[in-house]
């Protein structure tokens, strides 16, 4: 079996997650959304229960969470919405997008602007990764609606100042979305649900299972969204739809792990594995370069590294089957391109061919990454 360090694309499921979602595939299989009798309302219990577990990860409160299928689903939801609604702020006509932000974001607000007439701008970052704050600051006009700046970036692990964003945003009376799918994997969430006005989850990031993730609505923006999905109005009619029960379920479960003091320690144990992964790789080879911020600022599981005068993909390829990673450069058609996060912090084209993301996560061993970190030195 591979040696997985790939935890950035997606998290093998927590063993206490699995536990918690067993009863819900065997005898609890009731619809949360019957009202009228007690399958249902135990069903409907556990959902909300869920929703509370989600909501604590970020300090939030249960009403502002909405659950969807996932964070492409969230970010779809927070940009189309707020830019499909007949809002009373129609004056501001721009949206500002980080040069970095995943293509769920990029393509929902590209989106909005083509079919709403919105500008949309993309914010530049520096070599690291890190959104120019001055440049921000100066880009956000009277005129700008929306901000979405994410948390965490999913290739290079950059860890962006939202405390900051979220004063430059409130001080020009912008709304501010952050996409956190790869946030509760990398830091304690509390202190940073009130920095944004809508925030995007994903459950299968963090421990949980795929096909479930969240976005958390601030209550004073609730009722300026508009819903991508219309029917029964679940949700509190922002998402209809039949929420899966199991899913919920474990999702809330990965929730209050991500919030334990073991969900802290269990980030700890992957920084520590991370950084003796890329120490054990460079103290052999001067040609592995880090891309991105230095280790201790940024996603305690990612390590992305250039490994120059060869080619990523080939290297990957002759890793098989024996160490799992990605390069970060296929888009969905299959055409191959440089990565465009690598480029945007200034890596030339052949850089960026030559760059691996590797992600640490809690099914790594110590033994593992000391293999993973030979079979890869053995190919050099």
């Amino acid at each position: 079996m591979a040696i997985y360090l790939d935890h950035q694309a997606s998290t093998p499921i927590l063993p206490i997650v699995r536990e918690a979602m067993r009863p819900f595939w065997d005898e609890f299989h009731g619809n949360p959304h019957s009202s009228e009798h007690v399958t249902g309302w135990s069903a409907s219990k556990a959902v909300e229960l869920a929703r509370s577990q989600v909501a604590n990860m970020i300090a939030a409160d249960p009403d502002e969470i909405i659950f969807t299928s996932g964070a492409t689903e969230a970010n779809n939801l927070a940009i189309k919405g707020i830019g499909n609604a007949d809002n009373a702020q129609r004056r501001r006509n721009k949206i500002l997008v980080s040069a970095i932000e995943h293509k769920c974001v990029l393509e929902s607000a590209a989106y909005v602007a083509r079919v709403h007439g919105f500008s949309l701008l993309e914010i530049p970052v520096d070599t690291k990764g890190y959104v120019d704050l001055g440049v921000l600051k100066r880009m956000l006009t009277e005129d700008v609606l929306l901000v979405s700046v994410a948390f965490v970036n999913n290739e290079i692990g950059t860890i962006q100042d939202i405390i900051e964003i979220s004063k430059l945003c409130r001080s020009a009376g912008a709304i501010f979305h952050s996409d956190f799918a790869q946030a509760p994997g990398a830091v304690d969430l509390t202190d940073y649900a009130d920095l944004a006005d809508m925030i995007s989850l994903s459950g299968h990031k963090f421990g949980g299972p795929m096909g479930i993730g969240a976005l958390f609505v601030s209550r004073e923006l609730k009722g300026h969204l508009e819903p991508l999905f219309h029917g029964g109005g679940q949700e509190l009619g922002a998402r209809s739809g039949t929420l899966a029960l199991p899913l919920c379920v474990g999702f809330g479960a990965a929730a209050e792990f991500s919030a334990s003091d073991a969900g802290a320690a269990s980030r700890l144990k992957v920084e520590r594995m991370r950084m003796r992964f890329v120490n054990a790789l460079q103290a052999k080879s001067a040609l592995i370069k880090l891309n991105g911020d230095v280790l201790t600022s940024r996603h305690p599981g990612n390590a992305n590294l250039r490994f120059e005068g060869h080619d990523a993909r080939d290297l990957l390829q002759r890793l098989q089957p024996v160490v799992a990673a990605s390069t970060g450069s296929a888009c969905s058609t299959g055409v191959t391109e440089p990565s465009y996060v690598l480029c945007a912090i200034g890596l030339t084209v052949e850089e960026a061919q030559s760059s691996i993301r590797f992600s640490l996560g809690h099914t790594n061993t110590p033994e593992e990454i000391q293999d993973a970190a030979d079979a890869i030195l053995n190919l050099l």
